[in-house]
């Protein structure tokens, strides 16, 4: 008899797919682990929650008979801006609910498709950008029967006459659906041609091949998740690396002190020196290709390379011209993701919600489906934003965050001990905030 095919299944809180062909090596799963097999108490490695949290995952495949393909017009159908996570998203849902609407998808980038949380863990565990890469933006352009404009970018936008401008042109869309996210945010101190940033998979491929020529200084400015996390897994990967921020201790926009320093003993634990309270006034390049990093103090900090995690912001002046309304990120309806602009949504990293924005990757697909059914005039309840949990991939010191943290809330110590941390923020009249700090047992998600 012929063994069942290979099955896939996604984790419902981060998006990684579990591939039983390939299974998990580094937890333990060899290649050819069927899901059920998988002990209950195995968790994600990508995020912490547990094998209850995956569901079953099946790509979209179209008949491309169906679809204009490619006699896709130039001009009409749906246009959407951005081949990461939340582009393809879009494109998939809208292909289930509309199998033979023109769909043309506007990419920066050559469009592939990987997991971008996977960004910030992959040089510990010796990862090249290939490897990262699930699926080519053409196969996944040939398998969804979308026309893939690659390299190309959005240079301006006419609500009015339902027109895109790109550096390949016009297009006329029927709905605009923008999914382009968000860029590094550099202060001034911080020239773009001196310093790393890692917010996509070409930028971290430029670092890794640098960085994979021999253990380096490495200095991460910005100990926000990001520069955490990255930091160790630099760490990891066998180089020296200094963090530098702005506070006392890490992550310190989300965690009080007391957490905030067991995070920081496992980052030195991990070979990671800290920094805080400093700020950087300028950064050189030195005869030798070094770099030389002044703080507003005169203290200077010499690294082979320095990497920028100052934070993200929404590229605006193509969505200001355009007149759509901002509000650190694209102002969307919080049903429909509809923008200011008739037949025109958003998604993903670019929007905000409640003057929030919203860069967590586990909205994505209720957000896809969402305007996927907009789009389509389907009967849906829409799209029910809930407080995403956070959570600090970190093998050193694991932190989980249950809702939104208020900077000026007390917080309440529930449970400690040499390797674990509880603590809990209740306003009155709201759901308590829980954060989960060290080796805790794996949650799971709220249905």
């Amino acid at each position: 008899m012929n063994a069942p095919a290979w099955k896939q299944f996604i984790c419902r809180a981060c998006g990684l797919i579990y591939d039983e062909e390939a299974g998990d090596p580094d937890s333990g799963l060899a290649p050819g682990t069927r899901f059920e097999d998988i002990p209950d108490e195995w968790v994600c490695p990508l995020c912490g929650v547990t094998k209850s949290d995956f569901e079953l995952y099946e790509r979209v495949e179209i008949d491309l008979s169906a679809v204009s393909g490619s006699q896709v017009p130039v001009d009409g159908g749906i246009v959407i801006v951005g081949a990461g996570l939340a582009g393809w998203s879009v494109a998939e849902a809208l292909r289930q609910a509309m199998p033979s609407t023109p769909i043309t998808l506007v990419s920066a980038c050559a469009g592939d498709r990987y997991h971008k949380p996977e960004l910030s863990i992959a040089m510990g565990k010796g990862q090249c950008a290939k490897a990262l890469v699930a699926e080519s933006g053409a196969e996944a352009a040939r398998r969804l029967g979308v026309r893939l404009l690659a390299n190309t970018l959005m240079i301006g936008l006419s609500p009015a006459l339902h027109q895109l401008r790109t550096t390949r042109g016009q297009l006329r869309y029927s709905q605009l659906i923008l999914a382009q996210g968000a860029r590094p945010a550099l202060p001034a101190s911080l020239p773009a041609d001196l310093c790393w940033r890692v917010n996509h998979l070409q930028q971290w491929d430029g670092l890794q091949q640098q960085l994979a020529q021999r253990s380096q200084r490495v200095l991460v400015v910005g100990a926000g998740m990001i520069g955490c996390e990255m930091a160790e897994d630099l760490a990891r990967a066998g180089h020296q690396v200094t963090l530098l921020d702005r506070q006392a201790w890490p992550l310190a926009a989300l965690l009080p002190q007391q957490a905030g320093e067991r995070l920081l003993q496992g980052l030195q634990d991990m070979g990671v020196q800290y920094h805080g309270q400093v700020e950087v006034a300028g950064v050189q390049a030195s005869a030798d290709g070094a770099r030389q990093l002044t703080l507003s103090d005169g203290r200077v900090f010499e690294a082979d390379v320095v990497l920028a995690a100052t934070g993200l912001m929404v590229e605006s002046r193509v969505l200001q011209s355009a007149g759509l309304v901002l509000d650190k990120g694209i102002v969307v309806d919080p049903a429909t993701l509809q923008t200011s602009a008739a037949d025109v949504y958003a998604l993903g990293d670019c929007i905000s919600l409640d003057g929030q924005p919203c860069r967590f990757i586990e909205p994505i697909a209720g957000q896809a489906r969402a305007i996927a059914a907009a789009i389509a005039g389907q009967d849906d309840p829409g799209y029910q934003h809930q407080a995403p949990v956070i959570r600090l991939k970190s093998r050193a010191m694991p932190v989980v965050i249950y809702g939104r943290p208020q900077c000026d809330l007390a917080w309440t110590l529930l449970e400690v001990d040499g390797s674990f941390l509880r603590m809990q923020q209740q306003a009155p009249g709201q759901d308590a905030v829980v954060l989960e700090l060290g080796k805790c047992q794996p949650q799971r998600l709220v249905a």
